[in-house]
């Protein structure tokens, strides 16, 4: 997958898990994921995991 597609994809699951995350501990209104522990840590392994894909997206291959 090219860089930048990483980059788009790391971005992505980091703000949705960002998003998860916040509903799960309340501080979002919305959906029935609001208060939900599980959602808490759904949301938490995602954003680290999207953090991880951008960290692997922003090295630059050796030439």
């Amino acid at each position: 997958m090219a860089i930048w597609g990483r980059n788009i994809l790391g971005g992505i699951m980091t703000v949705i898990g960002g998003i998860w995350f916040l509903q799960g501990i309340s501080v979002l209104p919305g959906t029935f994921m609001r208060g939900s522990t599980l959602w808490v840590v759904i949301g938490a392994v995602v954003c680290l995991a999207g953090l991880a894909v951008l960290s692997v997206g922003r090295q630059r291959p050796n030439s």
